[in-house]
């Protein structure tokens, strides 16, 4: 039962990491998604005021 322990004690910090870079890469392709989101709304906003 130790070994099993052990083993679980030894693959964590990897997983652990995996997961926060996993998280951090989805914050910022999300907030990339969002960035370019707003872009083209207030583009399509000022094509309109200038009649294009």
């Amino acid at each position: 039962m130790d070994g099993i322990w052990a083993d679980f004690a030894a693959l964590l910090p990897t997983v652990a990491v995996g997961l926060l870079f996993w998280f951090i890469m989805r914050a910022i392709m999300r907030s990339d998604k969002t960035e370019r989101k707003t872009l083209a709304k207030y583009e399509d906003e000022e094509r309109a005021k200038r009649g294009l």
